[in-house]
């Protein structure tokens, strides 16, 4: 295993936390063992549970067998040590929006496109990619934009190391990928185009006239005669899974009015949604909290944009935490770098949110909006590594992300200089192939 240089940094933490051991057996004997690794005297941040200081994760390949003090974490003698002496630990991250890959989804053909899917435009050779990795980004939820009302299928990818998207695509126990449904409301989805709405109004009617055709479409395909094939709808399909709690509607919208349609749709038709970016969420905070309907936001700290962000405040993710709403954070990378996702929560800390819910907004929360929460998402006994290495505490702005590991995979290394280029910036890192004196390679 390469060497690793120790990055030092005299950071005084913001709060303590009582110490507190996660219990472990290990799991039953694979066919074949995996390797055992022990990364020892860390600063463990479970999110699960408190922060243990001079702390061990213990991991059979890709899962976690073991986390706790390093006095209280037996070892196996064949286990590989590695000392993670003044380095922080933290769960993967979990993106729950984001456009890296160079995803693009349905076209401005029509408004409602169920039926395209994010799949089968994913490159993952593309270099947003890396710099996710670099940023301490493991699982994220990759979608199309919000020019329309539905513009198709999501997809959650684990950044593997991988040639094709199915290398990356995460696989439900029935053994489907696992996706979500992108939807938008708002000025995004009006245009001046005879199919598209022309006003707020206009868009929550088509959609909701396109889901009591789904609703139509279920019971046709419960009452279809076995004898004779169901002729499937492909677009009709995808909105009968929302319906029948299999996909989960992934909502851009960011004015409070646009975010109580959401509701009412919510509230109608019974779908399991997560609204995304809600700007004016500190406005109708007790209507969401109400709806037990999870938030996942974002944090901008540059003029421009929409008009409808206007009202955007850094106070959102404290006045959804004050209710106990769910609340996840996202990059919606490009608008805001995979790079400094960490950057983000520390953000919310300075607007009022506390440490651990932040923490918990970048890991846990996501995990559970995409429901992926049973395997991802904290540093718990049974769950996959996917782990990050810092260089100190996980909100200051002089850490570095030293190395990021998926299913015990290490995937970005800040001492191999790719890496690092991807990480850092400079010649080659904006592309996926990079110069030699004569050809070209990767």
């Amino acid at each position: 295993m390469r060497s690793r240089k120790l990055l030092a940094l005299a950071l005084t933490p913001l709060f303590s936390l009582p110490i507190i051991f996660s219990s472990a057996q290990e799991t039953a004997a694979q066919p074949s063992v995996p390797l055992l690794r022990a990364f020892v005297n860390a600063t463990i941040y479970p999110v699960s549970s408190p922060r243990i200081e001079n702390a061990t994760l213990l991991l059979r390949g890709d899962t976690i067998l073991a986390v706790g003090p390093s006095d209280e974490v037996d070892i196996p003698e064949n286990a590989e040590r590695i000392d993670a002496s003044g380095k922080t630990m933290i769960p993967g991250l979990v993106c729950t929006h984001s456009h890296i890959g160079s995803v693009l989804g349905a076209d401005y053909s029509s408004p409602i496109q169920p039926d395209v899917r994010a799949l089968d435009s994913i490159d993952v050779r593309d270099t947003s990619i890396d710099k996710a990795r670099a940023g301490g980004i493991t699982t994220a939820n990759l979608m199309s934009g919000s020019g329309l009302l539905l513009s198709g299928q999501t997809i959650y990818l684990k950044l593997r190391k991988g040639n094709t998207v199915d290398d990356l695509s995460i696989k439900l126990p029935d053994g489907s990928r696992a996706y979500g449904v992108k939807m938008a409301n708002g000025t995004n989805s009006i245009r001046e185009n005879a199919s598209f709405p022309g006003t707020r109004g206009k868009s929550a009617a088509l959609v909701r006239q396109k889901f009591l055709e789904a609703r139509a479409y279920l019971k046709r395909r419960e009452n279809a005669d076995s004898a004779e094939p169901f002729e499937r709808d492909l677009a009709l399909e995808t909105l009968a899974d929302i319906l029948e709690g299999k996909r989960t509607v992934h909502h851009h919208t960011h004015r409070h009015d646009d975010i109580l349609t959401i509701l009412r749709l919510k509230e109608e038709f019974g779908f399991k949604v997560v609204l995304h970016h809600v700007s004016e969420a500190w406005k109708v905070a007790d209507e969401i909290a109400a709806a037990k309907v999870p938030c996942s936001i974002i944090f901008l700290d540059s003029p421009g944009g929409k008009l409808e962000a206007r009202d955007f405040e850094w106070r959102n993710g404290a006045e959804l935490e004050k209710r106990g709403v769910l609340t996840a954070i996202h990059t919606d990378d490009p608008i805001n770098d995979s790079r400094w996702f960490l950057r983000n929560a520390a953000v919310g800390v300075r607007a009022g949110m506390s440490r651990e819910k932040a923490l918990e907004a970048l890991t846990l929360a996501g995990a559970k909006m995409l429901d992926l929460d049973e395997s991802i998402g904290s540093l718990e006994v049974g769950k996959k590594a996917d782990f990050v290495l810092l260089s100190g505490d996980p909100f200051s702005i002089y850490t570095r992300v030293l190395e990021t590991y998926v299913e015990g995979q290490l995937v970005f290394d800040l001492e191999d200089p790719q890496d690092r280029l991807f990480a850092e910036g400079g010649y080659g890192a904006g592309h996926n192939r990079q110069a030699t004196g004569c050809c070209f390679y990767r």
